[in-house]
């Protein structure tokens, strides 16, 4: 037996009866099993905790605020990222195969960018909403209402949708790089090339441009938050009751500063390393290998598991919102004494 026959034994394809088959990647049961594991967690947590999300704002009134809705609206990208992308994900990351043929391929990475634009644009507005809340709040219920958020998340949706569903079937992020897609085409793969053009495109579209007017716009809420907490400890000289309003006053628009950078923080965080990837694979002949590409795809959509988790753990309200849900729902518990409030 030559060393040809025996290296062509060992290597295992999706389609065995295929010639034109993608080789299958080989792993360790073990690590198989390991990364099934992870991986379903993450995805079980970004589903069920960003459902908690949703249910929480549609159960209590004290929750539907449009400060709210923008949130319910950011769990509902989240929620469907994590049903209806992350398990094929999943799938294609551990086994190194696509299964389901190009045009369920197309569809999986057109919904891919949809959530996640989606869930990138909700971000920026819910950093405009608190700027307005914080910098500007004579105006705020006036600028800010069920009807202005309706359609501007109904505008969010849209754009993700189209700019994404036109880019992949459209095939205009493939243009000058049909000999090279060609020469790597084989099937069982699913994988979303962008050209230099759209390689630069979609990343300062997508995340460079919403990301630096989330950071500038932090940045202008917590001098805001600081100014106005100075402010209000200095005309607190005795424990009265208009003072110690203040002061929780002040300790509120402190604590949503401080809420709002750690968001922009684990969003930068997250995604940042995708996109650099992304900007500089077309430059440097897509050098990425396979395994850290998937990699910083799945720290991408950590942040949407993170957003949930986020909420619950900074917010009073939906603290208190998630307990009375899981103790009367899951737990059949009725605790009269847990109150929602903001």
């Amino acid at each position: 037996m030559t060393s040809n026959e025996t290296d062509t034994e060992d290597v295992f394809l999706c389609y065995p009866l295929l010639l034109d088959s993608c080789p299958k990647v080989q792993r360790l049961a073990v690590i198989k099993v390991a990364m099934y594991a992870f991986l379903m967690l993450m995805i079980l947590t970004t589903v069920f905790g960003n459902l908690l999300i949703i249910i929480s704002i549609s159960h209590f009134k004290h929750l539907q605020s449009p400060t709210h809705m923008i949130v319910q609206s950011l769990a509902a990208c989240d929620c469907l990222l994590g049903s209806l992308v992350m398990p094929y994900s999943m799938v294609r990351s551990v086994e190194g195969c696509w299964y389901l043929g190009d045009f369920v391929c197309k569809v999986h990475s057109s919904l891919d960018m949809t959530f996640c634009i989606a869930s990138i644009l909700h971000l920026s507005l819910i950093s405009v909403d608190r700027y307005w809340a914080i910098c500007d709040p004579l105006r705020y219920k006036m600028r800010v209402t069920n009807n202005t958020v309706t359609v501007f998340t109904t505008f969010t949706w849209l754009f993700s949708f189209v700019y994404s569903f036109y880019v992949v079937f459209s095939g205009v992020n493939t243009i000058g790089l049909e000999s090279f897609i060609m020469q790597f085409y084989c099937v069982g793969n699913c994988i979303l090339f962008f050209n230099k053009q759209w390689g630069l495109i979609c990343p300062v579209l997508i995340f460079f441009l919403p990301g630096s007017i989330m950071a500038s716009l932090y940045i202008k809420i917590f001098h805001v938050a600081r100014k106005h907490a100075k402010v209000m400890s200095e005309r607190v000289t005795v424990a009265t009751a208009g003072g110690l309003k203040s002061q929780r006053s002040a300790h509120r628009e402190r604590k949503a500063a401080k809420t709002l950078a750690i968001v922009i923080g684990v969003f930068l965080f997250c995604w940042l390393p995708f996109f650099i990837v992304n900007a500089l694979d077309p430059f440097f002949n897509f050098f990425t290998p396979a395994d850290i590409f998937d990699a910083v795809i799945w720290f991408a959509y950590f942040n949407s598991t993170c957003n949930p988790l986020i909420y619950g753990f900074f917010y009073p309200c939906f603290q208190n919102a998630f307990k009375i849900l899981i103790s009367t729902y899951i737990c059949g518990i009725k605790d009269s004494n847990i109150l929602i409030y903001e």
